[in-house]
Formats: structure tokens, sequence, C-alpha cells
């Protein structure tokens, strides 16, 4: 299948919300068969270069919106991703932090807890990160 615009805007906001050098780190070691090869580009058209560039809503509340949902799912994984996106996108520790705690109300302690534990060892990678 060609890839168009939507894959090529869709590999612009990828980046941009999750940092070139993740990103490489990201292609070499998960996207770097044929079957993640095939997932890569659709998401890449698919979710970041349609649904992230729809109008009505920043990038930021957006990451947020996935922050949430990743942890009312329990999709771990993605979590760690979207927490990455949302500090990239402004939101800090402290706010995310208590955004997930406000959740524990509504979906319960455990899958907070959880989120919380996904979160630390995010925020210490990207401070590491950050140190060089």
């Amino acid at each position: 299948m060609a890839k168009g615009e939507l894959y090529e805007k869709g590999r612009e906001v990828r980046r941009q919300l999750l940092g070139e050098a993740f990103v490489e780190r990201m292609n070499a070691a998960v996207y770097d068969d044929p079957l993640m090869e095939g997932f890569a580009e659709y998401t890449a058209e698919a979710v970041f270069g349609m649904l992230w560039t729809r109008p009505g809503l920043d990038m930021k509340t957006r990451a947020l919106i996935c922050v949430v949902s990743d942890t009312a799912t329990g999709a771990w994984p993605e979590l760690a991703l979207h927490l990455r996106m949302a500090r990239r996108q402004g939101w800090t520790e402290q706010e995310l932090a208590e955004a997930l705690l406000h959740l524990s109300g509504y979906i319960g302690v455990p899958p907070v807890r959880e989120a919380l534990i996904v979160a630390k060892k995010v925020f210490a990678e990207m401070r590491a990160e950050e140190k060089g």
C-alpha cells in the first residue's frame, strides 16, 4: 500500500509526541519486523495522522485523555507511552500524578496504584534522558 499524506503527517505527529530519539529506539526494538511494521504504518496513518490531528482539542488534552483511558482499561505498556507524550506536551509529573489519584474515586485504587508504578518508572527514565 502506498504511503500517503496522512502517513507522513502521522509520522511527524508521533515524533513530536514522543521525541526523535525515543521513536528511533522504538523503531529499532519494536517495529523492526514485517508484522509490527504493518502495525506501525497503520497507527501512523489512522491514529496519529487522522485522530491526533483533528480539530477541537489540543495535543496536551488528547495526551491526558489517553493517560486516563489507559489507566481505566489497564493498558500498562500504552500508559508508559502516553505518560511520556503527556510530559512532552507540558503536563508536569505532579499534575499527572494528581490526575491518576483522582481516578481512584471512579475506577478504584488497584489500577491507579499500577498506573503510578508505571509513572514512577517513566518519569525516572525521562529525567535520566534529560541529564544526558
